[in-house]
């Protein structure tokens, strides 16, 4: 008898530890005290009750934390269009003061500097159409970083304002009445090109890199290897011509590219036969003489719109 009397106290279940220590309040209270806000207990960012358990550690999330004002304030269209024509009025303005600074200091043949910041100024400017919004207040924002420039050469051009070395960087004999052609109208072309046609068109890529990229670089290798002259006109090259067609072209190509990259333009063989048929037709427009005569600033931008408009 002693013996499975032994055998039945060494068999008989040793008490589990959560019954060894049993919680202090009935359960049905538990089920109130776990469904509790967090906001009752005692630690807010922390719970470390536990009742037979290890104790477990909870994260607690503040959703009520605001975002930074940074994160805000680019958040908000309007201030991030604001934001976007401030920096890229100060590219702009920051690249054109490098030339004007290589003009007072005479780096550059005067014709050479010219053409530099005729090449420039666009193409750097449509790098920064991907900081605005799609929408028409992005344009128009936009289109102000080109329009003071418009208000600046009614000024300089009138003699109301004075500005020597401007004038030397963007004139073709050192008068401040050029400024009222060409550059005037380099700069209302951009203008327009954003308010009307914006990022979205290949007419506005067409228009500035014919007008920028094409007669920029016609101008530069007409005058470095221009022998061959047109035979309609003496005052143009055939190096010239092809470098207008080619540097036109290739802008437009490489702008197609980079604005698909945002989702502005979807760039097809289409649109890059386009491009060729508009840097084509605007140089060939470039050559005539009643281009020499008007304007090319004037005459390239408006052919390549006209062009534009049919093929794309």
């Amino acid at each position: 008898m002693a013996a499975s009397t032994a055998n039945v106290n060494i068999l008989t279940p040793i008490p589990s530890w959560s019954s060894r220590f049993e919680p202090l309040l009935p359960r049905s209270q538990l089920g109130s005290i776990s469904k509790a806000p967090f906001s009752s207990l005692s630690a807010p960012n922390t719970t470390t009750i536990s009742f037979g358990s290890r104790p477990r550690q909870t994260r607690v999330l503040n959703r009520d934390a605001k975002p930074p004002a940074a994160t805000m304030v680019l958040e908000n269209p309007v201030v991030s269009d604001i934001c976007a024509t401030l920096l890229s009025g100060c590219i702009v303005l920051s690249i054109l003061r490098v030339w004007v600074e290589t003009a007072k200091r005479g780096f550059f043949d005067q014709k050479l500097n010219r053409k530099l910041v005729h090449i420039s100024i666009g193409l750097v400017f449509m790098l920064c159409w991907p900081l605005f919004s799609s929408g028409h207040r992005g344009a128009i924002l936009a289109s102000l970083v080109p329009g003071i420039n418009i208000i600046r050469m009614l000024l300089l051009g009138r003699g109301i304002m004075k500005d020597e070395a401007i004038v030397k960087s963007m004139s073709r004999h050192g008068d401040y009445r050029e400024l009222l052609k060409g550059p005037l109208y380099y700069a209302t072309t951009i203008t327009l090109a954003c308010i009307i046609y914006w990022r979205t068109s290949p007419i506005s890529i067409a228009a500035i890199c014919n007008l920028c990229a094409g007669d920029g670089l016609a101008d530069i290798i007409g005058r470095r290897f221009g022998g061959a002259k047109i035979p309609y006109n003496r005052d143009k090259s055939v190096a010239g011509s092809v470098a207008m067609v080619s540097g036109g072209f290739l802008a437009s190509v490489g702008y197609m590219y980079y604005f698909s990259l945002f989702g502005f333009v979807r760039g097809s063989w289409e649109m890059v036969l386009g491009f060729l048929v508009a840097s084509l037709a605007s140089a060939l427009v470039e050559s005539l003489p009643i281009s020499t005569e008007l304007d090319d600033n004037l005459t390239v931008p408006l052919t390549s719109i006209l062009v534009g408009t049919l093929v794309f």
